[in-house]
């Protein structure tokens, strides 16, 4: 499985999980990304075979449920909750390892296909 993480998540949290063997990109690091509507993040991950990554259930949710009713495909919504792994540095570990195990239980490229996952179930 390959991941794309939504803006507010720190690029540092994609290196390292790279540096754990995963295909991980992260929308702050990309410069045709960042700045870009939801649905776009949401389109760009489905059309590179990645499960999109994103504490905004709000709106990406509807954006997956959406695409099941256009009979569009995904590799996955991932969310996860700011409560459970904080932005700030010194707790980007949970996350990093939260996603990993996650990574580790879906190794194929459809593992998460046109599901919706909450990181906090994991």
């Amino acid at each position: 499985m390959r991941l794309l993480l939504d803006e507010h998540h720190d690029p540092e949290v994609a290196r390292r999980l790279r540096e754990r063997g995963h295909d991980v990109a992260a929308v702050a690091e990309r410069d045709d990304l960042r700045g870009r509507p939801d649905r776009e993040i949401f389109d760009v991950a489905a059309d590179e075979g990645r499960a999109a990554v994103t504490e905004n259930a709000r709106d990406f949710v509807p954006l997956a449920a959406r695409a099941a009713d256009d009979d569009r495909p995904h590799h996955g919504l991932i969310v996860t909750a700011a409560s459970r792994s904080p932005r700030r540095p010194d707790s980007r570990g949970r996350l990093i390892d939260a996603l990993a195990r996650l990574l580790e239980r879906h190794r194929g490229d459809d593992a998460l296909r046109d599901q919706v996952v909450w990181l906090d179930g994991e």
